[in-house]
Parts: structure tokens; C-alpha cells; sequence
């Protein structure tokens, strides 16, 4: 669905910073934070509805290639103890 929308100009222009920050183009930016509102109006308040949420979003297993979660984050703080530095 496409909406017309007009933003007031400090708020496109923020938006926009956040959006460029994250790399990502205004339109997708913008869907992201309008998806997280119903988390923002009932936030999780045990860690159990968080790992629910988590869950329900896909966060959790969205990487079945890892297998071994502690190998794979051994191995990534190998790989940025022994980065080139610029």
C-alpha cells in the first residue's frame, strides 16, 4: 500500500539522519519504526517476554547456518582481536 505523507521538515530531516546512519533507504526506515510501535506501547517487562517477542519477530534462530553459537562467537572475537588496523 502506498500512503502520501507529509512530514513536517525537522522531522523528515531526522528521520532521514536515522536512516543514513543505519544505511538504509527513508521509506524502509520509516516502516521499520512504524513495525516496532506495538512493542513501544507494551514493552516487555520479564526476560521471558522479551525472548517471546524476540521469537515472534524471528530474531531468534533467523541463523540456522550457526550451529555451535559459542564457536561461532569465539571465533568472531578471534577475528577482531587479530584485525589490520588502519
Amino acid at each position: 500500500m502506498t500512503i502520501p505523507l507529509d512530514l513536517p521538515s525537522e522531522l523528515e530531516h531526522e528521520l532521514a539522519t536515522e536512516a543514513s546512519q543505519l544505511k538504509l533507504p527513508l521509506s524502509e526506515y520509516i516502516l521499520r519504526v512504524l513495525s516496532f510501535r506495538p512493542l513501544l506501547q507494551n514493552p516487555p517487562k520479564t526476560g521471558l517476554d522479551l525472548v517471546t517477542y524476540w521469537e515472534s519477530v524471528g530474531v531468534i534462530n533467523s541463523r540456522p547456518n550457526i550451529t555451535d553459537s559459542q564457536k561461532y562467537a569465539h571465533r568472531l572475537r578471534d577475528q577482531a582481536e587479530h584485525r589490520e588496523r588502519d
